[in-house]
């Protein structure tokens, strides 16, 4: 009798086994070379190393009048070693050397400030633009898998086998990029950078 009911409880798992089976059809779409293929990723890259260029522009001028300030307070030190000034003399020269070094300091960290504020909000702008990228993608790649008829769909990047047969990712390219503009396509621009990649924004002068 138990010997029975083992055989029927195993003949019903693998029936409902077999049942789930048929019921599930696989999709796989590959999101990071959908996303590097994506139109708005190579246009949106080139409005990026726009604007990096842009601030890297500002922070040559910032340094450069940092340079300045640092020559102007070398004289001044020069002034207060000079063994011609009486004491009332090099007293007004240390006072102005002080002024000068202060001077620096807060350009400096402004400099330092501006770098920060700028890396930061080009690593959200990324996230965000990202974020949206993303979703917009699933949106279309969800759509295609259900045409197929597929009732389950899989990053190919967490997923460790899938035949090629399952594998929509070219047909996702081809739909998000139906409606790229002409410019778009004549000039292709660089990927921006990753979410958490720091710009390339630096001091001249200084070590990166």
């Amino acid at each position: 009798m138990k010997n029975s009911l083992k055989l029927l409880a195993l003949a019903a798992i693998a029936s409902l086994a077999t049942t789930v089976q048929a019921q599930v059809k696989v999709s796989v779409v590959d999101m990071a070379k959908v996303f590097d293929s994506h139109y708005k990723t190579a246009d949106y890259g080139a409005k990026l190393q726009a604007d990096e260029q842009k601030a890297q522009e500002e922070v040559e001028k910032m340094s450069k009048d940092l340079n300045a300030t640092i020559e102007e307070f070398k004289k001044a030190q020069e002034e207060v070693n000079s063994p011609m000034l009486n004491k009332d003399a090099k007293s007004k020269a240390e006072d102005k050397a002080k002024q000068i070094y202060a001077n620096g300091q807060k350009k400096e960290q402004e400099i330092q400030q501006f770098i920060g504020q700028t890396r930061q909000s080009i690593q959200q702008r990324v996230q965000n633009f990202r974020g949206v990228l993303i979703e917009e993608i699933s949106k279309v790649a969800t759509e295609i898998a259900k045409r197929r008829g597929a009732t389950l769909l899989l990053d190919k990047g967490s997923t460790i086998y899938a035949d090629t047969s399952f594998d929509i990712t070219e047909e996702v390219i081809k739909e998000v990029n139906k409606d790229r503009p002409a410019a778009a396509a004549a000039a292709p621009a660089p990927a921006p950078a990753a979410a958490g990649a720091t710009p390339t924004i630096t001091v001249p002068g200084t070590k990166k």
